[in-house]
């Protein structure tokens, strides 16, 4: 079985959807949604990855990014009316480890959820190695390339 089908295997175990885009791969699933009165935010973690066939390498980068859509009242978490909020926070210094309710204070109360990304990075990683490829993390999706 090839690398990209056997990516493809473990994402449905997540469960998320292998998607491409000119030759680059992206991973996605929502981690946790928070609803209130009229608002939706919704936090995701993305995985992109490229793998280049004539140097047998997974290139890989990962990041959550919390997305939110609907009326406020004026809290701290969306603008005054109606409004739409999209952050993005990605793992700019290096490989995080554990669950990113451990190691991030980002966002704080906002969401419950326990995941452990590392999972994800260390199953491809695994992955590459089993089909004799090369993996390297890169810090930004620019990296890709």
């Amino acid at each position: 079985m090839a690398l990209l089908d056997k990516i493809r295997e473990f994402a449905k175990t997540i469960p998320a959807e292998v998607k491409e885009s000119k030759d680059t791969y992206t991973l996605e699933f929502v981690l946790a949604e928070r609803k209130a009165f009229l608002t939706k935010q919704k936090l995701t973690y993305t995985a992109k990855f490229k793998i280049d066939e004539s140097s047998k390498e997974l290139r890989f980068t990962e990041m959550l990014k919390e997305t939110g859509i609907g009326l406020s009242s004026g809290d701290s978490d969306m603008s005054p009316g109606f409004g739409f909020k999209a952050e993005s926070y990605n793992t700019s210094s290096g490989a995080r480890e554990g669950t990113i309710e451990e190691q991030s204070k980002i966002f704080g109360e906002k969401y419950s959820y326990n995941f452990d990304y590392s999972s994800v990075r260390k199953k491809l990683e695994e992955l590459s190695k089993e089909e004799s490829y090369n993996f390297k993390y890169v810090l930004t999706g620019s990296g890709l390339q």
